[in-house]
């Protein structure tokens, strides 16, 4: 069985930069091997008839074999390309069925920024098994962190903390995605974006624009709001002001003709968006900006 694991030691700079580790590991747990190993601290050691609840977040990702977990809402299998993703003060336990075992990589974490990752996606917080299937990319991640843990280099956590972050950003997209995959729905959208960006001047028709695109209007709005996280509307006036932005920026053009460049029906409109969007009115926002310069 190849287990290495390593729990780490936290400064109040680690712990400030809002996610940080408190273990890196992997095991390869053999067909009617104990589960879990042993050498871990109390605290994380757990075994099947009481479970665990941990203080902090865990990621362990299954590449080989099959199991089985439990919470107190319910039974899940565990399967090779699974994700047990688990959540502090929740009762939990696991294991690899005692005829298949399997191969696991982990990573523990903490933090404020944690927290909001965790809680900001419902592929996350609301799940404890997520299959994401074989993913090299993502366990080439695990793999920089382990490295980066023995090492111990200054500033390490910093660097983890990024892996992490990529890793659960990998996550959520793989889980978005496979709804998506090569479909004609999935091709109909990514035209519907490139349209857009194409015309960020131009007060676009999102009806028409769907009858264009020959698809149902109310299935467009829904699909390309799951597909991009904003409505189509939203997403034009995204692009609208990034447009704003960059003309205050980079150009000596007024207010007014900024607005009607970029077909805003009137000055005053464009401000009120403009300072939605930003927290600032564009007259504002020029002017910090040349004040920084």
């Amino acid at each position: 069985m190849d287990n290495s694991f390593k729990y780490l030691t936290n400064n109040p700079e680690d712990k400030s930069w809002g996610l940080y580790l408190t273990v890196a590991g992997s095991a390869r747990v053999l067909p009617d091997a104990d589960y879990p190993p042993a050498g871990h601290p109390t605290g994380y050691n757990f075994n099947w008839h009481n479970g665990r609840i941990l203080d902090e977040y865990q990621i362990n990702y299954i590449t080989e074999g099959g199991g089985i977990m439990e919470t107190k809402t319910g039974t899940y299998k565990i399967n090779e390309g699974s994700v047990i993703l688990l959540i502090p003060n929740r009762w939990h336990r696991y294991r690899p069925l005692k005829q298949k075992g399997w191969k696991e990589h982990y990573v523990g974490f903490k933090g404020e920024i944690a927290d909001r990752m965790i809680n900001s996606s419902e592929y996350l917080h609301e799940s404890c098994v997520i299959q994401i299937g074989f993913q090299d990319n993502i366990i080439n991640n695990f793999q920089d962190i382990f490295n980066h843990v023995v090492s111990e280099r200054p500033g390490y956590h910093q660097i983890c903390s990024g892996l992490i972050m990529h890793i659960l950003g990998q996550i959520i997209s793989i889980k978005k995605n496979e709804n998506f995959r090569h479909n004609h729905i999935e091709k109909t959208i990514q035209r519907a974006c490139l349209i857009i960006r194409d015309n960020p001047v131009k007060n676009l028709n999102i009806e028409e624009l769907a009858i264009d695109l020959n698809i149902d209007y109310s299935l467009f709005r829904k699909t390309f709001k799951k597909y991009t996280g904003l409505s189509p509307k939203q997403y034009h006036t995204s692009l609208r002001i990034k447009q704003a932005v960059h003309f205050l920026r980079s150009s000596e053009l007024s207010i007014k003709e900024i607005s009607s460049d970029l077909g805003f029906c009137s000055v005053f409109y464009f401000n009120k968006l403009f300072k939605a969007k930003t927290g600032c009115t564009p007259s504002v926002y020029r002017n910090s900006f040349r004040t920084r310069e």
